[in-house]
């Protein structure tokens, strides 16, 4: 990479301070790597440094109208001198869940949290309150944001005894400091593979409460679900009981207004939210089914000091009012598909094999002869030859 000076100087001082000097592991970039950003507006980004990139990332997913929308801040501004955390709450609380119900099918109800990791945690605790059971499945390849439930994955790609194969997956904490005992509650099974989630619950499904799943494989690339896939985890959690959780924290109001449920015509019974429902300001929520998110309030807990707070509950008022009426997804949606036409055509000519995978607002390209339609086929793809490119990206 070219030299980042004032970036390096800011870095060296920083991480006397803060392990790796950034406060999210995945901000982290190397020694020399490392960036810090002085400002963002609309599709870019300046470091420090005054150099300027198109940001393709928008914060891993939050900015859908671009950095500091104009329309979004200005909003915030009007409503921050009246004060934004309370031990009270405010109307717009009830303004902004309308919306999402509105927009999102099969949701009835909802509460606000501050961050997707606690939506994920509680929807979970709300799921195995409702159904009297521990145990939940998810799938390879998805993340669920950064609690202890859901810090697992499987040990795919090796060859040694030790990996697992799709019938018996070798469950793995992805952190120390996880729990054992959590290790036992939780199934993870290969994605877009009804057959094995069939034969899981043949066998234990008194014991699962809920089926934790993203609709699109977002780290893996924008993998999409194959037909079939979600509804027949719909089918086989009407059978048995269990709670179907879609995890929205990255296609909600970005597949389209209603998120995933209605892209793909398949209704959870809870969702979660977060990234997109306030153009870069932390907020998230979780909702669903009416029966089950009134037991909140009833010996479920949820609560928190900041959610809802009025910077951020404005925030989402302003971004639902513009992805409600306007025509800000289709937008997006075409400029994927310009995008994804002119990768198309420079990786064309490179003489490398490469896939491009997901939705216009939610994809990848990876170099390989296939697509992977799962977790264990895109830790095949060529990485290496992925990571050079990127690398070169930042360069240029």
């Amino acid at each position: 990479m070219l030299p980042a000076t004032e970036s390096t100087k800011h870095f060296n001082k920083a991480k006397q301070t803060i392990p790796l000097g950034v406060t999210s592991n995945y901000r982290y970039w190397g020694e020399d790597g490392t960036r810090y950003v002085q400002k963002g507006k609309g599709a870019h980004i300046w470091d420090i440094d005054g150099n300027r990139y198109i940001d393709y990332r928008l914060g891993y997913g939050p900015v859908i109208l671009g950095h500091s929308d104009d329309r979004v801040d200005q909003a915030v501004i009007d409503q921050i001198h009246n004060g934004h955390t309370f031990a009270l709450s405010t109307t717009l609380e009830a303004e902004v869940s309308e919306k999402i119900v509105a927009m999102c099918p099969g949701v009835d109800m909802v509460r606000f949290t501050n961050s997707g990791t606690e939506s994920t945690m509680h929807a979970l605790r709300l799921a195995r309150a409702y159904t009297g059971r521990d145990k939940f499945i998810m799938f390879e390849g998805q993340y669920h944001g950064l609690h202890d439930n859901v810090m697992f994955t499987t040990n795919v790609g090796n060859t040694w005894p030790g990996a697992g194969n799709r019938r018996s997956p070798i469950v793995i904490p992805f952190s120390s400091g996880i729990p054992q005992a959590l290790r036992e509650l939780v199934i993870i099974l290969p994605y877009n593979d009804l057959e094995e989630l069939d034969r899981v619950l043949e066998q234990s499904w008194n014991e699962v409460a809920a089926v934790l799943v993203e609709p699109v494989l977002g780290n893996c690339g924008g993998i999409m679900p194959e037909p079939g896939f979600l509804e027949g985890i719909r089918k086989q959690c009407d059978e048995h009981g269990i709670v179907m959780i879609m995890d929205e924290v990255k296609t909600g109001f970005r597949l389209a207004k209603g998120g995933a449920q209605e892209y793909f015509g398949v209704t959870a019974d809870l969702v979660t939210y977060a990234k997109a429902l306030g153009n870069g300001y932390p907020i998230a929520a979780f909702g669903g089914k009416r029966e089950i998110m009134e037991n909140i309030g009833q010996g479920v807990a949820h609560g928190g000091t900041f959610t809802a707070n009025r910077v951020s509950i404005t925030a989402a008022n302003a971004t639902l009012d513009i992805l409600m009426n306007t025509d800000a997804l289709e937008v997006t949606a075409q400029r994927g598909r310009e995008l994804q036409d002119a990768i198309t055509e420079v990786l064309g000519r490179s003489g490398h094999p490469f896939q491009i995978t997901g939705h216009p607002s939610l994809f990848i390209f990876w170099f390989g002869e296939k697509a992977p339609r799962e977790y264990r086929d895109w830790v095949n793809t060529d990485h290496w030859l992925y990571d050079e490119v990127v690398a070169g990206m930042i360069r240029r």
